[in-house]
């Protein structure tokens, strides 16, 4: 099942979290296109596809095969009670997990955006990313944070030009793109960066043979690995989410969540 609230430490017994905890919302554990395959169901084969078949047999919110883009939005709930939302990756199917998600959790708005690499599932909900926004930046009173690498800017730079370069579409007010703030961070385990006061040490592993991503490690009571779109981990990257791993000098894992369709060698 796409979500549910996974608190960033084991409480043993009911999945609710209590308004002073954090917790981690799965909004999305499939692949760039989405379960079910449109191509399944369109052109089914014979036998039919089970996966895809009985995906639309119950309401996505019960069905473990109906997911969107990977995605997942932190809750990190700060010691004065303030809740505070980043979100990892803004791919194709981002409206329908507002739609679905923020409206079933109560997640009132985003505070930050990290995105894990340039493909389309991690990053062309850029667009929507404005329904999602605090009423603030809305009236143009702030900026929200989008962390990434320059090689992912470049990328979003090209798709996405009014968002990058903030100009209004025909001098429409209305047509005013969402008021990001573009921060580069470097994909080095030994570089970490703070969005919306919790820090997060990028953990890049690989995305097939030529291709580096990023996971995260993050959490202050609770160390949390966060890799997505993994076909390898890389030897620096292991190493830190290791027992001896230095980069937080927390020592063990408490959670790690991987997502990969096909992973060579061993962790």
């Amino acid at each position: 099942m796409d979500s549910g609230p996974v608190p960033t430490r084991p409480t043993g017994g009911s999945a609710a979290v209590a308004s002073s905890s954090s917790s981690l919302i799965f909004l999305g554990t499939g692949c760039s296109g989405a379960l079910p395959d449109a191509r399944c169901l369109i052109q089914p084969s014979e036998p039919p596809c089970t996966v895809c078949s009985t995906a639309l047999s119950l309401p996505p919110d019960r069905n473990p095969n109906y997911r969107c883009n990977t995605s997942l939005l932190v809750d990190y709930c700060h010691d004065d009670g303030a809740h505070r939302y980043i979100l990892i990756d803004v791919g194709k199917t981002f409206r329908e997990q507002v739609l679905r998600w923020f409206v079933h959790h109560e997640v009132p708005s985003i505070d930050s955006v990290i995105l894990t690499h340039e493909h389309a599932d991690a990053v062309l909900g850029l667009d929507d990313l404005w329904v999602a926004l605090p009423s603030c930046q809305r009236n143009g009173s702030a900026k929200v944070p989008v962390f990434l690498t320059q090689f992912t800017m470049d990328s979003v730079a090209a798709r996405f030009p009014n968002l990058v370069e903030q100009k209004l579409q025909g001098g429409d007010d209305f047509a005013r793109p969402a008021q990001l703030h573009w921060t580069i961070i470097e994909g080095d385990v030994d570089k970490p960066f703070v969005a919306s006061e919790l820090q997060f040490w990028p953990l890049p592993v690989m995305h097939g043979e030529d291709y580096v991503c990023l996971g995260f490690l993050f959490g202050r009571k609770a160390r949390v690995a966060y890799l997505s779109d993994v076909s390898r981990i890389l030897p620096r990257t292991e190493h830190a989410i290791s027992k001896s791993g230095t980069a937080t000098g927390q020592g063990q894992l408490d959670l790690l969540i991987l997502e990969t369709n096909r992973l060579h060698g061993a962790i």
